[in-house]
């Protein structure tokens, strides 16, 4: 698959999210409609608290990560915090209150429907220290040191340039600045059949790279006081389920597992 093609099928396929999650049945269900488990009752098993999830407005919430990064950022009031992939905008809402008045929230998202869902979602929560941002992860729409905090959710495993996104990371950090990321990462290389899959791709699987990669992405960008902390076995995407398991048939009986291949891990590291 070319970049390009990548990049055009992560944008739709998370346009396609956000629309449905606006015409569905009341809350944000994380599969097809009206059928699956809440966005709520996914982001409880992610770290997430009830007093979390009623504190951000309607809609925020689509579910799509695969931990919480607010829990370990430390943020402190008067920060600056930048998203990666802020999505309908959940995270940022919860820093935002981390940071209070006197701090700022930059949320950046390269699907123009996200990022409209989000400022509605801040227009809807009347928050003023919040900007969402339309741009790539690999060219971030912000300045050289001049934030505090990095954070992302599940949302590194889509780019084409996880290399560069570690990166513009760190060119945006203040001397000091830190990370604190959730992602997926892998134990041992995929199966073909799962690397060729668009969907696996899209559902955040066939992109995630070496545990060990991710390590030295975040070492030879520069960080020191690096930490990799593996949760749990990975919930992958439910609506890349059906194509995924599909795939996962074709391998040997004991070569099955996705959970095999892949972890949920928490980054951390200060610039």
């Amino acid at each position: 698959m070319k970049n390009k093609e990548i990049k055009k099928a992560v944008r739709e396929r998370y346009a396609k999210t956000v629309t449905r999650s606006s015409s569905c049945c009341g809350p944000v269900q994380t599969s097809s409609c009206c059928g699956s488990v809440s966005s709520d009752a996914k982001s409880r098993t992610m770290g997430y608290t009830d007093e979390d999830l009623k504190s951000v407005p309607e809609g925020a919430n689509l579910a799509l990560g695969c931990g919480n990064p607010v829990a370990i950022a430390s943020l402190q009031e008067g920060e600056t915090v930048l998203d990666l992939g802020s999505g309908a905008g959940f995270d940022c809402f919860l820093a935002a209150k981390k940071v209070g008045d006197t701090g700022y929230v930059i949320g950046v998202d390269m699907t123009p429907e996200m990022i409209d869902k989000a400022r509605e979602n801040a227009d809807k929560g009347n928050y003023r220290n919040v900007d969402f941002r339309l741009g790539e992860i690999e060219h971030l729409p912000a300045a050289d040191n001049s934030v505090d905090v990095v954070i992302s959710n599940c949302v590194i495993n889509l780019s084409v340039d996880k290399g560069k996104v570690i990166r513009e990371a760190y060119r945006v950090l203040k001397p000091g600045g830190r990370i604190a990321i959730s992602d997926l990462a892998l134990l041992k290389e995929l199966p073909e059949a799962i690397r060729n899959s668009i969907d696996a791709y899209t559902g955040c699987i066939g992109g995630a790279i070496l545990l060990d990669d991710y390590k030295r992405y975040v070492e030879e960008a520069g960080f020191r006081e690096t930490k990799f902390t593996v949760k749990r076995a990975s919930d992958y995407d439910a609506d890349s389920r059906e194509v995924i398991e599909k795939s996962m048939e074709q391998l040997p009986q004991d070569a099955r597992s996705l959970t095999d291949y892949v972890v949920s891990v928490y980054i951390e590291g200060t610039k």
